[in-house]
């Protein structure tokens, strides 16, 4: 199984509420899944079918960017990664 970290950084903060710099930090899981965590006066936590679901609803325009922590795995880690992962979900 594989994830990866990153942090959202936002560089405009169109609503006024959260910022700009280091908003959030977040994990893709294996499936694709991300889980955020927002990083506020009032932290909370979101989780979203997929990063583009994620970004379509808070990345403002390309105001706010996924900076990734963890490199990628190398395509061959992630084929067997989805394998596992779409057998564990259908059980």
């Amino acid at each position: 199984m594989t994830h990866r970290r990153f942090r959202l950084v936002r560089y405009f903060d169109v609503s006024k509420v959260s910022g700009t710099g280091d908003v959030a930090e977040g994990i893709q899981y294996s499936d694709g899944a991300v889980a955020v965590r927002w990083c506020s006066d009032h932290p909370c936590t979101s989780i979203w079918d997929s990063i583009d679901d994620m970004l379509a609803v808070h990345g403002h325009g390309g105001r706010t960017v996924v900076d990734w922590i963890d490199p990628e795995p190398p395509t061959a880690e992630l084929e067997l990664a989805g394998a596992v992962a779409s057998h564990r979900c259908s059980s």
